[in-house]
């Protein structure tokens, strides 16, 4: 489980990087944002991520059933440090994945409407261009297409900022998987000495019980 998640986190942050600059694979991508969009594509998106909601709700249940049995006994035993060790990782691993999940759809939309808003712009400007040329148009029409340009231009301006926005955040994000990686080489090494502990104790508990039955 813990893999697979680590698989989709990763696969999910090679789209954000490919979603922020221009290559000829963010063309690709987009193509495939495009198809998964159709369809059933949006049922089994929402299907998934629903699912991934609950496996994400029922590991923070299980994170409190222990922190509240650990109330009671007054600290963590060695098996429900691990077991609080796991959950916590793939609750992480599950948020993080939903919030890169958002973050790729919000970058197709903005570029998508990024690219209708420059064609658009284009289509004004060139029609300007043929009024001014031809000096047919009206003085109220050529102010309006000026108006129109304002508006699209300003329009863009808003988009580039909140692409750049998501930009900032979807590096932001990547920094912290880097160090979420860390963290989960030190949770395995802890879990691996939680696990070496459990052994002697148990090796202890057997060489005790065989003592007092001889």
């Amino acid at each position: 489980m813990i893999q697979l998640l680590f698989t989709v986190l990763g696969a999910e942050v090679g789209v954000v990087l490919v979603l922020l600059f221009r290559t000829p694979l963010r063309k690709l991508a987009i193509l495939g944002l495009d198809r998964l969009k159709r369809g059933r594509g949006p049922v089994m998106v929402k299907t998934v991520a629903a699912t991934v909601a609950v496996v994400l709700s029922s590991s923070l249940y299980s994170m409190l059933k222990i922190r509240s049995r650990s109330a009671e006994l007054g600290s963590l035993t060695p098996t429900d440090q691990v077991l609080f060790s796991r959950h916590l990782l793939e609750a992480s691993l599950m948020g993080y994945s939903l919030f890169l999940a958002l973050i790729i759809d919000r970058l197709h939309h903005y570029i998508r409407e990024l690219r209708g808003l420059r064609k658009n712009m284009e289509a004004v400007m060139k029609q300007n261009r043929v009024l001014e040329e031809a000096k047919s148009g009206s003085s109220e029409e050529i102010g309006s297409l000026k108006e129109q340009i304002e508006k699209l231009k300003a329009e863009s301006e808003t988009k580039s900022e909140e692409v750049k926005a998501a930009q900032a955040s979807a590096r932001a994000l990547k920094k912290q998987s880097e160090g979420f990686l860390l963290e989960y080489d030190r949770l395995l090494e802890e879990n691996q000495n939680l696990r070496e502990q459990l052994q002697s104790i148990d090796l202890l508990l057997s060489h005790s019980d065989s003592k007092k039955q001889s």
